[in-house]
């Protein structure tokens, strides 16, 4: 899975992400910084890349519109803001999950990534 960061999510996770050998862009790097959101999601798409975000309301309602007109998105990961250690734990977990999954038109709360399954 490639991610985008949209541009709320430090920028230091897309560093710390490749570091880890994921491919990570954040929207600084990508120069779209006050891009509004729909281009943010259009930007990601075009990109192949799932995009993490903390602009719940915003991006869940971005994804129903989208799919009443039928506009496919590589994918949309919502989260609280959350401390920057909970949220690189909470993203390296789902990506260990769903890493390899086509996340096409999917949209996945963070918050269902807080403890490992165990089992």
């Amino acid at each position: 899975m490639t991610l985008y960061l949209d541009e709320d999510v430090d920028p230091l996770l897309a560093k710390v992400l490749r570091d880890r050998g994921f491919d990570c862009v954040s929207t600084k790097e990508a120069n779209n910084r006050a891009a509004s959101d729909a281009a943010q999601l259009r930007f990601a798409t075009e990109q192949g890349r799932v995009i993490l975000t903390f602009n719940v309301g915003d991006f869940v309602t971005l994804a129903h519109e989208w799919s009443k007109t039928g506009q496919p998105h590589a994918g949309i990961i919502v989260s609280d803001h959350l401390p920057f250690r909970e949220l690189l734990r909470r993203i390296l977990l789902l990506l260990q999950r769903h890493g390899q999954h086509d996340l096409t038109n999917t949209v996945l709360w963070l918050q269902d990534y807080k403890t490992p399954v165990t089992g």
